[in-house]
């Protein structure tokens, strides 16, 4: 500070006559003004308000090594005698590596002082780094402590050229100092050697301190180094993060061997969040994502940003709202693959999950309406910018329910009578509608926020043959055994769980339990077919629930979906309806046929007949 002439009165102390000797030595011809004086820090001889600042380089590190009582006695010793000899609005600046300890210890006795307590991270070099964990410097401003005064100032500053940010409590201040040291742990680590695993880590928003970028390092080891592939950047399209190849571990590391880079860090966008294109990011990114590089990339090496179709992909939230049973969750549009736009229904509970998909449909110009060459009219927020496509089934597992409708006995494909419970604003009920034009559809609902956001969102709407009753799928089984008898040609289960602490997230515990099985069992017809939808983890688990279900219906047909935890359950109230794989085949493709009418659009991107063939008997 001395030499570079920010200030020339500075008087330095220390408990060791040879060092004061030694430095007074070294400075004495350099720098005429400044002092160095034998005292103690516990027991200093200036007098009050003495100082405009205090610097500490390391010595409350040095001397809190523990949390003895009389550790902690000696540094509340220091802190008062800092305080004593500090004039009102000066500082006592402190560097520390920022142990837990160490920062919840400071923190707590100047921010109950009614001093401010801001928390600086030192800025440092990739390259020359003498410590693999960062630098703090913290800044305590002294006020005057007034009874009754406005509540604590606590901030933290991440980099050096960073505002400050501010927190709550000191629990989250020393939170976010964990998290920049554990980042700087992990880059550390990623620099020496590849990753085993793969890492995540979120970026978050400066200002509101939201995830904004989530990062997945992805290390492919048996890719054989060149020059130009050591390291790529892959920005995933906003709205496609929950996709297989983006959204798990197995399909990320298909994306990197592909991608043909020893290190890929893929980065998801947030829907929170605003950005400013490719470009943008890049900008935003570059310097940041260069502390995640591997070992032996060569100096100035350009590090590609890579994505698909050379942008960012379009996002747009089309309503947001709170459900007391299914809390905050949001309807929004995304383009997926060339032109095709969906929409979908996210619970922010589980964000990195899409809860429903709809396709929709392109508007269709009115007869005689010339096609404008651009459009600039955008749709507002309150209105859905399509009509919603009934032809869609946006996942697997539905296709393959709707495959199974063909177990159903009789000589007619399509079914008279369906129940379902779970998933209103899914393609699943709108499709059994459209399309199996005999059918009367009962679909239960216990979250009566979702009906609506189905009606206004979905393209669903209630008339003769489709009812929706908002009820608890268990009450409303209950009540129709209780009632009546074989009512149901088909019953379909699509629930998910709400309860994550149990290893099955799809359906809750309570629908594979005999007593309510049995109850299913009563009021489906001796030909129908009751199809389920199992997401089970837990293995054990899952032996359980099959043998519950084998114990109530002695023909039971499953059908793993390839890639992912789903197992779709065909459930028969008799073995005498069995039929094996090559009949059910030709089932299917009779029931395609019975469904694809002249007239009616189609997706043809799959066959029903497809989504049995890897049906096995338990």
């Amino acid at each position: 500070m001395y030499d570079m002439g920010m200030c020339e009165d500075i008087v330095n102390i220390d408990v060791s006559d040879a060092v004061i000797r030694q430095m007074q030595e070294r400075s004495r011809s350099k720098r005429p003004k400044m002092s160095y004086l034998l005292m103690d820090m516990l027991q200093m001889e200036f007098p009050d308000a003495h100082f405009q600042v205090v610097l500490d380089k390391g010595t409350l590190d040095a001397i809190l090594t523990d949390e003895e009582e009389g550790t902690l006695a000696k540094v509340d010793k220091m802190f008062a005698e800092i305080s004593r000899v500090l004039q009102v609005g000066g500082r006592y600046l402190c560097v520390s590596l920022a142990q837990a300890h160490v920062l919840k210890k400071a923190v707590k006795y100047f921010s109950h002082e009614g001093w401010v307590v801001r928390v600086h991270q030192v800025a440092g070099s990739r390259d020359n780094q003498q410590f693999v964990l960062p630098v703090f410097v913290y800044v305590m401003t002294k006020f005057r402590k007034i009874p009754g005064s406005a509540p604590q100032i606590l901030e933290i500053c991440p980099e050096e050229q960073d505002k400050p940010m501010r927190v709550e409590s000191a629990e989250q201040l020393v939170a976010a100092v964990k998290d920049r040291q554990y980042y700087a742990l992990l880059c550390s680590q990623l620099s020496k050697t590849p990753c085993g695993e793969q890492v995540s880590l979120d970026l978050c928003n400066k200002e509101s301190g939201r995830p904004r970028y989530t990062l997945h390092v992805v290390d492919s080891p048996s890719m054989k180094p060149s020059r130009d592939n050591h390291f790529a950047i892959f920005i995933i399209p906003q709205g496609r993060e929950t996709e297989w190849l983006f959204g798990t571990e197995e399909g990320r590391r298909q994306l990197a061997t592909s991608a043909g880079f020893g290190r890929l860090v893929t980065v998801a966008l947030h829907r929170e969040q605003h950005y400013e294109g490719m470009a943008g990011i890049q900008a935003e990114l570059s310097g940041k994502v260069m502390e995640l590089a591997p070992p032996g990339l060569p100096a100035r090496q350009q590090v590609p940003f890579l994505s698909v179709g050379g942008d960012i992909g379009v996002r747009t939230v089309r309503h947001c709202d709170t459900s007391p049973l299914s809390g905050e969750y949001v309807v929004e549009d995304v383009k997926g693959d060339g032109t095709c736009y969906f929409r979908r229904l996210v619970f922010l509970r589980n964000r990195n999950v899409v809860q429903s998909e709809a396709r929709l449909l392109a508007p269709t110009p009115l007869p005689g309406q010339k096609k404008r060459r651009k459009d600039k009219r955008k749709p507002t927020p309150a209105e859905p910018s399509a009509d919603i496509d009934k032809s869609y089934l946006c996942c697997e597992h539905h296709k393959a329910m709707v495959a199974g409708l063909c177990l159903l006995g009789g000589s007619d494909p399509l079914p008279g009578d369906n129940a379902g419970s779970g998933r209103l604003c899914g393609g699943l009920p709108l499709f059994v509608h459209d399309y199996f034009l005999q059918a009367h559809v009962a679909v239960v609902e216990i979250d009566p926020s979702m009906l609506e956001v189905a009606t206004r969102w979905f393209g669903f709407s209630q008339g003769d043959r489709m009812r929706v009753h908002v009820s608890d799928g268990l009450d409303y089984v209950a009540k129709l055994a209780a009632e009546a008898q074989a009512q149901y040609d088909a019953i379909m289960f699509d629930v998910d769980s709400k309860d994550l602490t149990v290893g099955m997230s799809c359906p809750p515990p309570a629908f594979v339990e005999k007593p309510f099985l049995q109850k299913v069992k009563t009021i489906l017809k001796p030909e129908g077919v009751f199809v389920l939808n199992l997401v089970c983890r837990d293995a054990q688990l899952k032996e359980s629930v099959l043998a519950t279900l084998r114990e109530v219906f002695p023909l039971l047909y499953t059908r793993h979906i390839e890639g992912e935890v789903n197992e779709i359950l065909f459930c028969q109230p008799s073995p005498e309806g069995r039929r094996d794989p090559r009949e059910l085949g030709a089932r299917a493709r009779t029931l395609e046929r019975a469904l694809r009418q002249p007239g009616r659009p189609w997706d043809s991107s799959y066959v029903l007949a497809d989504m049995l063939q890897a049906v096995k008997i338990l």
